[in-house]
């Protein structure tokens, strides 16, 4: 079954816009997991506009399913991660003051320092994750960085999804099928949702763990945590 990781980044922006600790967004990553997610996605970026490093220690010392940390692999993230140890650490090749992320690694152009950075993960003990976009080529290179998985950037997928889904759909097909042949495991995010994950999910052979914030958290203003947890999880069957 594919698992589903919640990324809380949107419940530290709400704490974070009135300063204290309200949301709690430790009690809710706990929540989160009570009401049957399989794993935790943080973000921290160099400012800390909504997870801090500090959230990331305390994360890794209460939570019981998996901790899956994003970000750009920095000096301040690569002590962050060595010192927390989460499961998963997930490359993301983000600017510092990007919005969202907003494309996947060039695994051409920056082969050696992935490679570098993925030894130095996986020597401590990390599974390791590389943000990508669905090209086979790219994804062939990555196979080489030594990384475990890939993580497929789904926003174009997202965005043709309601005018032309089989196309939306066919380079990530296509990518899948070359990340299976190489061994590497496959993830995905961004944008995904109740519209169009069932889809996603059933045409993307072997896909390991979808991680999910945004649009997960936005439902659950209209439908409660604990049933949109669930209803995602529903379309991950």
């Amino acid at each position: 079954m594919t698992k589903l990781s919640v990324n809380i980044n949107k419940i530290a922006t709400l704490r974070n816009a009135r300063g204290g600790n309200v949301p709690d967004v430790i009690a809710v990553a706990l929540d989160i997991e009570r009401f049957g997610a399989d794993g935790i996605t943080v973000h921290p970026r160099p400012d800390e506009r909504h997870i801090r490093f500090d959230d990331v220690r305390q994360l890794k010392k209460v939570i019981s399913t998996e901790l899956n940390v994003e970000g750009y692999p920095s000096e301040d993230f690569m002590a962050l991660v060595m010192e927390a140890r989460p499961a998963q650490v997930t490359l993301v090749p983000d600017p510092p003051g990007v919005l969202t992320s907003n494309a996947g690694w060039d695994t051409f152009k920056h082969f050696a320092f992935l490679r570098e950075i993925i030894a130095m993960l996986k020597k401590a003990g990390m599974r390791t994750s590389i943000f990508i976009d669905p090209v086979t080529e790219l994804i062939e290179r990555a196979s080489d960085t030594g990384t475990d998985r890939v993580e497929l950037y789904t926003e174009a997928f997202a965005s043709q999804f309601t005018s032309t889904k089989l196309k939306a759909i066919l380079p990530y097909a296509n990518a899948a099928q070359v990340a299976n042949r190489l061994n590497l495991g496959i993830n995905a995010g961004h944008d995904l949702n109740l519209q169009n994950l069932h889809f996603f999910k059933q045409n993307i052979p072997n896909l390991l763990e979808v991680s999910i914030g945004h649009a997960l958290i936005s439902d659950a203003l209209y439908f409660g945590l604990e049933n949109t947890v669930q209803l995602y999880k529903r379309e991950l069957l």
